[in-house]
């Protein structure tokens, strides 16, 4: 009988023990109420609470998920979108999130769906379609405000899908299509405007090289035309030059200036034309030539000249008469 009492008693110490002695895991965080009211709240590790008068509820401090479901959202141009997002939280006071709120999860399942549906009724279909980032942010802080007092921090919020009707998405792709159209006929007008004016402006350049390749061509040939002409002139005036300073070196005689003046008459007699016109100075000159003729009576070649120039005497006194 002793016996029976006392595994009785060992197993009533062991139940006891089992109550008394809970174990907070690293993440984890206990509030224990005592005969239903609040006592306190423990941290990790070993605690002892009293048993049958003392409870632990244990509030994990994790980051949770929370899915919200898919739901149908009328934008602001009257277009039904179907929207679901995730949302990423975690809870900050045990106290709070135990008392506060009776069921965490439906309860922020619900809340986001109803500020999003408020987020997304004040946008445009086309707006909602690019304004993801901004529909996180406004969501996040909505909640996080919300959720405060339920002792939870909303990390972040994520849209997973906007989908639009299906006619709209059709007409979507469409336009999509056009517009894409669009740029590329517009790309390519740009690229034969682009080749036509780098053709123009090619043109342009050879067209001013060849100019400038004549230009500098005509420059060379009139400077070397010039450069001949100056070189000719200047040996004309040298041997000129040095013809004149050879007469007067020679001091020639009156009857050598004559004989030379006659023989230029010859060649003048020469030519091919019908009419010689003849300087006035020359008459006073051939008036004076009949005293030379004795110098000639020797010399027959001298003396035809001479017979020559007395016809162009006898021409020009016949033209001076007419």
């Amino acid at each position: 009988m002793m016996d029976l009492i006392y595994i009785l008693i060992i197993i009533i110490i062991a139940i006891i023990a089992y109550k008394s002695i809970k174990i907070i895991r690293p993440y984890e965080k206990g509030v224990v109420e005592r005969l239903g009211k609040y006592n306190r709240t423990v941290e990790r590790g070993l605690n002892i609470v009293i048993p049958f008068i003392e409870t632990i509820r244990k509030v994990d401090l994790r980051e949770q998920v929370v899915d919200v479901p898919p739901q149908e959202v009328i934008t602001k141009d009257n277009t039904v979108v179907v929207v679901d997002c995730v949302i990423f939280c975690e809870v900050i006071d045990a106290f709070n999130a135990v008392y506060n709120v009776v069921n965490f999860y439906q309860a922020i399942t619900k809340l986001a769906q109803t500020n999003l549906r408020n987020i997304i009724g004040d946008l445009e279909l086309d707006q909602t379609l690019t304004s993801r980032e901004m529909i996180n942010t406004e969501l996040r802080e909505t909640l996080d405000v919300a959720t405060d007092k339920w002792g939870t921090k909303v990390v972040r919020v994520e849209i997973q899908r906007i989908e639009p009707p299906k006619d709209i998405v059709e007409a979507m792709s469409k336009q999509m299509k056009a517009e894409r159209m669009k740029r590329a006929t517009i790309l390519e007008s740009e690229g034969y405007k682009e080749s036509e004016i780098k053709k123009a402006e090619g043109d342009k350049q050879s067209k001013i090289l060849a100019a400038q390749a004549e230009a500098e061509a005509i420059k060379q040939v009139a400077d070397a035309n010039k450069y001949q002409e100056i070189a000719i002139a200047e040996g004309k005036a040298r041997a000129t030059e040095i013809t004149y300073n050879a007469i007067h070196a020679g001091n020639p005689t009156n009857d050598l200036i004559a004989i030379k003046y006659l023989e230029a008459l010859e060649n003048i007699a020469d030519g091919r034309a019908t009419k010689i016109f003849l300087p006035t100075e020359v008459s006073g000159i051939l008036g004076s030539v009949g005293g030379i003729a004795e110098l000639f009576k020797d010399d027959p070649e001298a003396l035809e000249k001479f017979e020559s120039i007395k016809v162009l005497e006898n021409a020009k006194e016949t033209a001076d008469n007419e």
